[in-house]
């Protein structure tokens, strides 16, 4: 069964090369034209992955990424974009994207950058994790401390997910850049300390069992206390 893709892209003739390229990649690809449509047809049919541009009429690829994170959907996003600024790219992967491109680009880093959210998607954690009192529901894109709900955006469910699955272990800041944010040339390091500053304010008050302890000069990992 071929790997479906969905496009969301307003400028016929982008579109009309992205279609054509990744069909001849072997992917099956719909195209829509609106964020509107995009997310219709992302609630409609289950695609491997999505490539969105940011500049879409009606709404952003900014807002889409938010709406279908809000409908906990674990849909890879990509998105694309003619703007180069470090912002931008911050506020693309902040709203829920999982890789940013930005236009121009050549075809063939494209289809690596797909071809890499594909991977990320298939070796990912297991769709259910639980350490202590906390569950992650991977599927669903929600965590629980006990029966409560954990109200984090995507990337601090990210960031939990990741140090969830390697309780126990210290990860540098280098790894969790890696897998939770992809690329890292353009992200400062302390972003990680930032988002284990939201995500400690949000367990504590649960009285969870579960802690993200610090490790100087190395990194985070979550324990069971």
């Amino acid at each position: 069964m071929r790997v479906k893709l969905l496009i969301v892209e307003d400028e016929d003739e982008m579109g009309r090369l992205l279609v054509r390229g990744l069909t001849a990649e072997g992917y099956e690809v719909e195209r829509v034209a609106n964020g509107i449509d995009g997310l219709i047809s992302a609630a409609a049919v289950s695609y491997s992955a999505a490539i969105v541009d940011v500049m879409l009429p009606g709404m952003s690829g900014f807002e889409f990424c938010r709406h279908v994170r809000s409908q906990n959907a674990g849909l890879p996003i990509l998105l694309l974009t003619a703007r180069d600024a470090v912002d931008d790219r911050v506020k693309g992967l902040d709203a829920g994207a999982d890789d940013y491109l930005t236009k121009p680009f050549a075809f063939a880093e494209l289809t690596a950058r797909i071809r890499a959210l594909l991977r990320r998607e298939t070796s990912g954690p297991p769709l259910s994790l639980s350490v202590g009192s906390l569950t992650i529901d991977s599927h669903n894109r929600r965590a629980l401390v006990g029966t409560a709900a954990l109200s984090l955006s995507p990337k601090e469910f990210d960031l939990l997910r990741l140090l969830a699955s390697k309780t126990g272990a210290i990860l540098t800041r280098t790894e969790i850049l890696d897998e939770v944010w992809g690329r890292t040339e353009h992200i400062d390091a302390n972003v990680v300390d930032q988002y284990v500053s939201y995500l400690r304010r949000k367990l504590d008050p649960l009285g969870s069992d579960v802690s993200i302890a610090t490790r100087r000069g190395i990194g985070y990992g979550l324990e069971v206390v």
